[in-house]
């Protein structure tokens, strides 16, 4: 699992590369506790390259979705394949976040 952080004035992209399961949730959790700090602004999760998200990766999600609603930001979940949107479905993301 990687992910790419890019910044640019008050939103911050990060792109996630690879799978989302639970030891590469606990690989990224340091860059993704840094994200949450800035949940002031707009983050947008890009997941045009994130083939596959489990609970811990979901936990990941709604964790920066509590940082930003805390912090007046928001979070725009970007580009999700087909399987991601089918358990966004399943688990209720869905309505929890701006899909784009």
């Amino acid at each position: 699992m990687e992910v790419k952080i890019e910044r640019a004035g008050s939103t911050v992209t990060a792109f996630l590369v690879g799978r989302l399961d639970t030891p590469s949730s606990l690989e990224i959790a340091p860059q993704m506790n840094a994200l949450a700090e800035e949940a002031g602004g707009t983050i947008i999760l890009d997941c045009t390259e994130l083939s596959y998200i489990s609970s811990s990766g979901l936990r990941i999600f709604i964790t920066l979705r509590k940082a930003a609603a805390a912090k007046g930001g928001k979070i725009i979940v970007r580009n999700i394949t087909n399987e991601i949107r089918s358990v966004f479905m399943m688990t209720g993301f869905l309505n929890l976040f701006e899909i784009q």
